[in-house]
């Protein structure tokens, strides 16, 4: 309900009366002033885009100067030539900063992880809930809009907040689903960079579609994860005990071995070659790291039996793994 009161707040100033635009919401304007009240995401969808209407402002006069019914929208379209999520997400915040110059908006990648960083260009003075909702409703857009161009759940691996926490930050958790950590610079999203390989998955007739109903992929998360690649190392590298087959494994992640398979070869790879992987990181951390027994670090790295994992190991190299550990 804050984030309701702070479009109510955005509409009063304009000299508009947010009760009529409420009710056709669903939401009772003697639930907006009580601290606790929630509302569901259908009347956040419904309530955001009546109050932007009104204003014919998608920021609801955060910044300096409105932006008109239609303008995140043509952001998403200049992104849609894009080869790869990385290049859309890189021209969508360029473009961004000719809108607006009361933030900046980059796209920054290390160690494997991206980060999608909010900069502040004015100062964070006035009322704190519009402040607030801005940086939220940024973020969450360009989370949403990447979801959907790729038709892929994102998770995140962290979300920071340049604001104190709020009296709401319990439902941070909803908002973003991984960690959150307030009076934080710089404010900004973080996932795993390899989500910006993607391809995009969406045509001028899927954007037509989605923009007749442009708040839904902000409100709602998504819950299609194509980055299979990552949930199969994480099971691999947690339970390798576990994940000896593809059965095994496809059973683990609620699937079928068939769409474990597909869903792996759409995404360039194939699960030998990440059981490989994985296998080949944990042994060659265990044999240079520990002194156990090469039968140990077999069955640690996920081998049936030590020959195996011999042969293995030689096919990775072309030493033993005893020949390799003696040479570290």
């Amino acid at each position: 309900m804050a984030f309701v009161r702070a479009m109510c707040l955005a509409l009063e100033r304009q000299g508009q009366a947010p009760e009529p635009l409420l009710r056709q919401a669903q939401i009772a304007p003697t639930d907006v002033g009580q601290p606790d009240a929630r509302i569901n995401a259908l009347q956040m969808e419904v309530f955001s885009g009546l109050a932007m209407r009104a204003l014919d402002d998608e920021a609801l006069g955060w910044f300096e100067r409105p932006l008109p019914w239609g303008s995140y929208g043509m952001l998403a379209r200049a992104s849609l030539s894009a080869p790869t999520l990385g290049v859309a997400l890189h021209r969508w915040c360029r473009h961004h900063g000719l809108l607006t110059r009361d933030i900046r908006l980059e796209v920054d990648t290390a160690d494997g992880t991206c980060c999608i960083v909010l900069t502040e260009h004015r100062p964070p003075g006035g009322d704190g809930s519009l402040r607030e909702f801005c940086f939220v409703s940024v973020l969450r857009n360009i989370h949403g809009l990447a979801c959907w161009l790729v038709d892929s759940r994102i998770p995140l691996l962290g979300a920071s907040f340049a604001f104190p926490a709020p009296a709401h930050a319990d439902v941070y958790p909803l908002l973003f689903d991984g960690p959150a950590t307030f009076d934080a610079e710089p404010t900004a999203l973080r996932f795993d960079a390899r989500y910006l390989t993607l391809p995009l998955r969406r045509d001028e007739h899927a954007m037509n579609q989605m923009l007749s109903r442009a708040l839904a992929i902000q409100v709602r998360p998504y819950r299609r994860d194509r980055l299979l690649m990552q949930r199969v190392r994480q099971v691999l590298l947690a339970q390798p005990q576990q994940a000896h087959n593809a059965q095994d494994l496809a059973a683990t992640l609620n699937m079928s071995t068939r769409t474990l398979h597909r869903q792996l070869h759409e995404e360039g790879t194939r699960l030998q070659a990440l059981k490989d992987e994985v296998r080949r990181e944990r042994a060659m951390a265990l044999l240079q790291r520990s002194s156990r027994p090469l039968k140990q670090v077999a069955e640690a790295a996920g081998f049936q039996n030590e020959k195996s994992f011999i042969r293995a190991f030689r096919g990775w190299t072309g030493v033993t793994p005893g020949e390799w550990r003696g040479n570290r």
